[in-house]
């Protein structure tokens, strides 16, 4: 029998008021995982928790805390499964967290991040996944990309897929279809609005690209290649 493990350590800087507002969920989520915490207790334990906690993590008809059960992919298990360390508040009142776990739980890391340093946005981390044999899939890892309004999971599995496609056709990674307009430059095709820029273009595949029924324009369209995402 084999152990996976899903492995993160990072830091984030944050305000002094997100700093403590941290604090104070994880000693929510303690109490929420606790079964032998009665309503009543609960319920004393919200109306000292503030106004900031009570807006992100608003309660339920059943329970005071259950607002915070959306940070876990299974609420029967409300536990952190990861370390956050504190430092000391700078000059300017900023306060940097270090996160860590052998045993890291992404999903709720990034949405506690999204919801509690939202200073610090946007802002990302990477995790490796790890296994204690050498067995053939088990090992990998990604990156979290979180902004105010979405969390964007990527694996490396696709990442992997996509260079070796872009060594198969020549660099390309991915076709936008183009055209050229008297007043604006080129201009892209979006499947949802027509063409506009580039930054919201459709990105075909060669497959897609070749059985593409193309919009008829004042000027004839054509496919321009996209090279591979730049690399420092």
């Amino acid at each position: 029998m084999s152990n996976s493990y899903t492995k993160a350590a990072f830091g984030i800087v944050v305000t002094s008021p997100e700093a403590d507002l941290l604090r104070r969920v994880i000693g929510a989520i303690e109490l929420v995982g606790d079964v032998e915490i009665g309503l009543e207790a609960l319920e004393a334990h919200f109306h000292g928790m503030g106004e900031d906690f009570a807006a992100i993590f608003p309660r339920t008809p059943e329970s005071p805390l259950d607002g915070l059960l959306d940070l876990f992919p299974d609420e029967n298990f409300p536990i952190l499964d990861f370390e956050i360390d504190f430092g000391e508040a700078d000059a300017d009142g900023r306060v940097a967290l270090f996160f860590s776990g052998e045993q890291f739980g992404v999903e709720t890391a990034a949405k506690l991040i999204q919801r509690c340093a939202r200073s610090a946005l946007p802002f990302g981390f990477e995790w490796a996944s790890d296994c204690d044999r050498l067995r053939a899939g088990e090992f990998g890892g990604g990156y979290v990309a979180i902004s105010a309004t979405e969390i964007d999971y990527c694996h490396t599995s696709p990442l992997l897929d996509r260079a070796i496609a872009r060594m198969i056709d020549g660099g390309a990674d991915g076709y936008v279809l183009s055209k050229r307009d008297g007043e604006y430059g080129l201009s892209f095709w979006n499947n949802e609005g027509g063409f506009g820029s580039l930054a919201r273009a459709t990105v075909f595949s060669e497959a897609e690209a070749g059985s593409f029924d193309i919009p008829f324009a004042d000027d004839q369209p054509e496919w321009m290649a996209m090279p591979a995402p730049l690399r420092i």
